[in-house]
């Protein structure tokens, strides 16, 4: 009897990933309603569709989401931060969100679709790679 071969996971990867250290990222807000969602977090991962960034819950403003371990309730916000390093105003909006263990989340942002791609592509260049910053 003749067995099927498994099928391999597609790569669901729409842009290739660029790792990204030493960037600062400045008032997390939720634009309808407006309210600040976190006073800073730290851009960890970069794409020309999404960026990947860590929030520490003690960043967290609104006490309902400090007091949570999920922040599903912020997932399809239309959000709007700065880079603080590149004082760089981006929007876009919250795809998911992880509880990752020690107080910290990650939450994955996808720019909106209006964005163009040659500018997405361009951010992704000027964007500093890991340990770029390293005092070494």
């Amino acid at each position: 009897m003749k067995t099927k071969p498994k099928a391999q996971p597609a790569e669901k990867r729409i842009a290739p990933r660029k790792t990204v250290s030493g960037l600062q990222i400045k008032n997390l807000t939720a634009l309808a309603p407006f309210s600040i969602i976190a006073r800073n977090a730290l851009l960890v991962d970069a794409s020309s569709t999404g960026i990947l960034i860590i929030i520490n819950r003690k960043s967290l403003i609104p006490k309902s989401l400090r007091q949570n371990l999920v922040l599903t309730s912020i997932e399809g916000e239309h959000v709007m931060f700065s880079i603080k390093e590149m004082e760089l105003d981006m929007d876009g909006r919250i795809a998911r969100t992880k509880y990752i263990g020690d107080g910290n989340f990650e939450i994955a942002v996808d720019f909106e679709k209006e964005a163009p791609e040659y500018w997405r592509e361009c951010l992704m260049d000027l964007l500093p790679n890991h340990n770029e910053f390293d005092d070494h």
